[in-house]
């Protein structure tokens, strides 16, 4: 993840300007604009890491804000543990960062912080899950587009923390025939044929299906990836067996409202990839908390 990156930027400035976090009257009122002071970022449960980086990029973001304004920039240090890093599974109670920066600047920049580390772990923890649950099989974890609007560069970033790899980052970046394509395209044969006919270079044809006869379907048009849904674990073994059969190295998915309890069976059909919306859509924010210390300096 480049934290540096206009797009970063934009949504860390989006979300500062949202919280007003150059006018906190609050720490205005109470706190002395030159008073400095350290911070612990502390895990409240045990949880894969996700977005050290947007601490730094938040207070850099700050500090352009503050500039913009008329005020001034505060020098800062963020400090982790060499062995805590996106993607590693803390304990409960661990400290994942310490912060060093001007007061009112810590107080200003928290919410943001901890909003985006709390989602962001949260889906990172959940995706492992997933991962854990499929290993031995060869499935991999893939995410949807399922993701919060604004935030879906974050979201994948986490996934990918926890293991899992992206599927489209958007709509121009694959070709994924759905069934509202299907039928206004005039049928599977029709759709795969007209995708087939110009797509871009590097771009596959996948597309969806919720049988046997819609697996041969679109095989025989040239589709060049499946993603089954609707279909049960029986269903989608047999539609493995018939696609491989026609073509070996057809690279296929399944769907089916995945759940930690389900998507083992699903990823030892023989697919290749088991797509999750639950990763990013219903992930349950990871409990992290900033703790100002004794050590104000």
């Amino acid at each position: 993840m480049d934290w540096k990156s206009k797009k970063v930027a934009a949504i860390l400035e989006g979300a500062l300007a949202e919280d007003r976090a150059t006018h906190d009257v609050t720490s205005q009122l109470t706190v002395d604009e030159s008073k400095r002071a350290s911070a612990a970022v502390i895990t409240r449960e045990e949880c894969v890491v996700a977005g050290l980086g947007v601490i730094a990029a938040t207070f850099d973001a700050y500090n352009r804000m503050q500039i913009a304004g008329g005020g001034k920039a505060n020098r800062y240090d963020v400090i982790s543990h060499p062995e805590i890093f996106d993607g590693v599974r803390v304990k409960k109670g661990a400290t994942i960062a310490v912060i060093r920066h001007n007061a009112r600047a810590i107080l200003a920049c928290e919410r943001v912080i901890l909003n985006l580390l709390q989602r962001m772990s949260g889906i990172a923890t959940l995706t492992n899950d997933f991962v854990k649950e499929v290993r031995g099989t060869k499935a991999r974890v893939l995410d949807t587009r399922k993701t919060i609007p604004g935030l879906r560069l974050l979201d994948k970033y986490a996934v990918c923390c926890g293991g899992g790899q992206n599927h489209r980052q958007d709509l121009q970046d694959g070709i994924l025939i759905k069934q509202s394509h299907i039928t206004l395209a005039g049928g599977i044969a029709a759709a795969v044929e007209s995708a087939l006919a110009g797509k871009r270079p590097g771009h596959i044809v996948e597309i969806e299906v919720r049988s046997e006869a819609e697996t041969k379907t679109a095989m025989e048009a040239g589709a060049e990836a499946l993603l089954f849904v609707q279909m049960t674990t029986d269903e989608v073994a047999r539609a493995v067996k018939l696609a491989r059969a026609l073509k070996n190295d057809v690279k296929l998915e399944t769907a089916e409202h995945l759940t930690l309890e389900t998507v083992r069976e699903y990823a030892q059909t023989g697919v290749d990839f088991v797509s999750v919306g639950s990763l990013t859509r219903s992930a349950m924010a990871s409990d992290i908390s900033l703790r100002i210390t004794a050590d104000v300096y």
